[in-house]
């Protein structure tokens, strides 16, 4: 599975962004696709999920409220829009998959990562 993450960028404190991420390659019947950031020096921390069907999401207590996990499983691609952008959300952030059908926050569940997109927040 190849994952292209894309539409970081620099925006100012309360701004908004859409991430996106489209998947190519081996297809799995049941799987999950979630949203994870770094910042450097710091442990890679969970955003979002959501389930192969965009029936079951969940979210980090500091995106709940501001960001919103989708997808379009006819472009294979998943989307995370992020408003009310705070400077404490600035890092890179990664799309992964996990070939289950339980979501989860645990990175160790995911096998497949994109490459990252960096997203700045000034103050």
């Amino acid at each position: 599975v190849q994952l292209q993450a894309s539409g970081g960028g620099l925006v100012q404190a309360g701004g908004s962004l859409r991430l996106s991420c489209a998947a190519s390659g081996r297809t799995f019947s049941r799987y999950s696709m979630a949203w994870f950031r770094q910042v450097p020096g710091q442990e890679r921390e969970f955003v979002a999920v959501i389930s192969w069907s965009g029936s079951n999401k969940d979210y980090a207590d500091s995106a709940k409220g501001r960001f919103t996990i989708s997808s379009d499983n006819a472009k294979n691609t998943v989307y995370l829009q992020m408003n009310s952008l705070k400077p404490e959300d600035t890092a890179v952030y990664y799309c992964a998959v996990s070939p289950t059908a339980q979501i989860t926050m645990n990175e160790r569940a995911y096998l497949y990562w994109g490459q990252g997109t960096q997203v700045t927040v000034s103050s």
